[in-house]
Order: C-alpha cells, then sequence, then structure tokens
C-alpha cells in the first residue's frame, strides 16, 4: 500500500474530521482512509460520460415502445 502526506490543512478543517473520525471510533488516519477509498469508488461524471459514449447503441423502435406501454397498462 501507498502512503499519502498531506501538508497545509487548516486547522478547522483538522478538527472537524479528528472529530467525526472520534464519532464514527475510528483514528484520523481510518476515517481518513475510508473517505479517500469511496471518492476513489465513485466515478466523476466525465468518466460516467465515457462509459455511456463507449457503449454501444440501443436499438430504438418506436412501435416496440407504444407496444410496451400498451401491455403494461391492460
Amino acid at each position: 500500500m501507498g502512503t499519502i502526506q498531506i501538508r497545509d490543512v487548516p486547522d478547522a478543517t483538522e478538527q472537524t474530521l479528528k472529530t467525526r473520525a472520534e464519532h464514527e471510533g475510528k483514528s484520523l488516519a481510518a476515517y481518513v482512509r475510508d473517505l479517500l477509498n469511496e471518492a476513489a469508488a465513485t466515478p466523476t461524471l466525465d468518466e460516467v460520460m465515457a462509459k455511456i459514449a463507449a457503449d454501444e447503441p440501443v436499438p430504438y423502435d418506436p412501435d416496440f415502445v407504444r407496444e410496451t406501454l400498451r401491455e403494461g397498462r391492460r
């Protein structure tokens, strides 16, 4: 595993993170690590849009859509 060191964190930010970590029963390092893991696991809008652009197009058949809607209303 890698190591990340962050400098120049404002005192208020550090205190807020420490308080939140305490509230969850975690160390500051564990709390921040969880935040980073969550951020890394959540795709950005650009990543989502790139995935959508790379996907195969879905064929669109208006008659199929109309028929499906009609069947659903029965």
